[in-house]
């Protein structure tokens, strides 16, 4: 018998956030008759549904959370998410990728600068930043155009935030760092 449902829908969420989906799942249809016609229930329910990939079950469940409270905005943005996913599913990686992008543009919203007019003069377009100043985006060509310029610590640099960043070739990123320090 269920004695506080409230820990048990913490319960049941935990499990939700550590990908237990099947745990979740069993929980929920072990007292299902007791909260069948709560909210929480059945959104739960519809997300450890989704999560097992029983994608008609899942929105069917949404579909109920939204008849119980229509206000509720959380239940029609899963069942709108749910809703894509199961019309527009991609067989190719490739494109599901491009669609999530897509729909990430969609939203984004370029911050507002203002702008003074005045060119950036060539003098202060060829000022070298600091070798302290952090680097926003490492890449391997960076560290290669730092080494070509001689700029061996900015190169160093990039090599120890590229092995973070990319672990499989560490090896070849502390070999390359080995090389620069013997050059300084």
């Amino acid at each position: 018998m269920l004695t506080d449902p409230h820990l048990f829908f913490a319960e049941v969420s935990l499990d939700l956030s550590r990908g237990e989906f099947h745990s979740a799942l069993e929980k929920i249809e072990l007292h299902s008759r007791a909260l069948e016609g709560t909210y929480t229930f059945h959104l739960l329910y519809a997300r450890a549904l989704k999560g097992v990939r029983r994608h008609t079950e899942s929105f069917e469940q949404l579909n109920l959370c939204c008849r119980i409270a229509p206000h509720n905005e959380v239940a029609w943005k899963e069942l709108l998410d749910l809703h894509f996913l199961r019309i527009h599913a991609p067989s190719d990686p490739f494109i599901s990728e491009l669609e999530q992008l897509s729909l990430a543009l969609a939203e984004f919203e370029a911050p507002r600068e203002s702008e003074n007019g005045e060119p950036t003069t060539i003098s202060e377009q060829k000022q070298p930043f600091p070798d302290e100043e952090s680097i926003p985006v490492p890449t391997e060509s960076l560290a290669a155009v730092f080494k070509a310029q001689g700029a061996y610590k900015k190169a160093v640099r990039v090599y120890t935030d590229l092995i973070q960043l990319n672990p499989s070739k560490a090896e070849d990123y502390k070999q390359n760092i080995s090389t620069l320090l013997e050059k300084l």
